[in-house]
């Protein structure tokens, strides 16, 4: 299979530091050019990351015939500009998330990408994780039974006032930084939508962003809650985490579901009717991997109409639709409906 030849649209620190490296390891990825505002920028990074060829402008990028495939990590707020204008040059596009800042902002992508026939995803690299079809198949097992609720936490410690995260111009802000992954892990383990969303956010004086929100979304079969903070936890550039499961006859935890920023090994912890407190019956366990390389690998395969796992652009759009519902609730004191 001949690799998909991609560019990067934007210097960011993620896709400097985790996700270039992880899909110049991909077997189906090769990293053509890179792409900032500023060509000076565009010409560090590509040497930095060893990159053949640096752009002044995102659109000169797009331009290049023999770019196939953009990853773009552009603050959210230029999310749905520049996956348009990909799209519309012919190229296939995976996006950071959160895809856009509300549904009705991310829902023209469809028109554009079913005129231009190309594929466009949402960056959740944690689904590549095999950890997660692992947990899907066990809930699918019935070894826990039916999920009555799910718990999620995610929280990092980052006051710096320049950085996305604290900026409220950019969309910026927990729910849409971290939030989102717990919107999405919920929705996967759930693998249904959420009806109704109740959040509570306390917001940074200074910044004008959500420093902490924790919220509730209600399932058709259960209850999920999270509570997620930029201004707690750790303030080395590690991030907490916990996931945990109750099923109507056992539970089960994920000790490091989410963001993997250095590859590591990690484990589900299962609980039944003979387990001791938090004391778990039995693990299974996951070799050290690189989501960000699986993710690059399965998006170039899908590129190539290989028959891998898609994640449809309807799929984010449904992520930020249960975001929209919990952003009302934290304004309005009361559970929203998810529409």
């Amino acid at each position: 299979m001949t690799p998909v030849r991609w560019g990067i649209l934007g210097a960011a620190k993620i896709a400097l530091n985790r996700v270039i490296p992880a899909m110049q390891l991909a077997r189906h990825c090769e990293v053509r050019a890179i792409a900032s505002r500023s060509i000076d920028t565009a010409q560090a990074a590509a040497a930095r990351t060893g990159i053949g060829r640096a752009y002044g402008s995102y659109q000169e990028l797009i331009d290049d015939p023999e770019i196939e495939a953009v990853y773009i990590p552009l603050p959210n707020t230029m999310h749905v500009e520049w996956a348009t204008k990909a799209m519309q040059a012919g190229k296939h596009v995976l996006c950071e998330k959160p895809i856009a800042l509300t549904a009705r902002e991310a829902e023209p992508l469809l028109a554009v990408r079913d005129r231009t026939g190309r594929l466009i995803e949402e960056a959740f690299a944690f689904r590549n994780h095999p950890q997660w079809p692992a947990l899907r198949q066990l809930l699918a097992s019935g070894e826990i039974g039916p999920i009555r609720s799910m718990q999620v936490t995610l929280a990092y410690c980052n006051a710096d006032p320049d950085i996305i995260v604290n900026r409220a111009d950019v969309g910026g802000g927990a729910l849409y930084d971290i939030g989102c992954y717990a919107v999405a892990g919920c929705r996967y383990a759930f693998a249904s939508e959420p009806v109704r969303g109740f959040a509570s956010m306390r917001l940074d004086a200074g910044f004008g962003t959500d420093a902490l929100t924790s919220a509730t979304l209600e399932f058709p079969e259960g209850h999920a809650s999270f509570t997620v903070t930029t201004q707690g936890g750790p303030n080395t550039g590690g991030t907490h985490q916990h996931l945990g499961i109750v099923g109507s006859k056992g539970w089960l935890r994920m000790d490091f579901p989410f963001s993997h920023s250095v590859p590591s090994s990690c484990r589900i912890l299962i609980g039944h009717d003979k387990s001791i407190g938090s004391q778990h019956a039995r693990e299974i366990e996951f070799p050290i991997c690189n989501q960000y390389e699986l993710q690059a690998e399965r998006f170039s395969r899908l590129v190539r109409g290989d028959a891998v796992e898609p994640f449809p652009l309807e799929t984010a759009i449904a992520n930020m639709r249960a975001i929209d519902a919990l952003m009302l609730s934290a304004k309005s004191g009361r559970a929203e409906i998810v529409s």
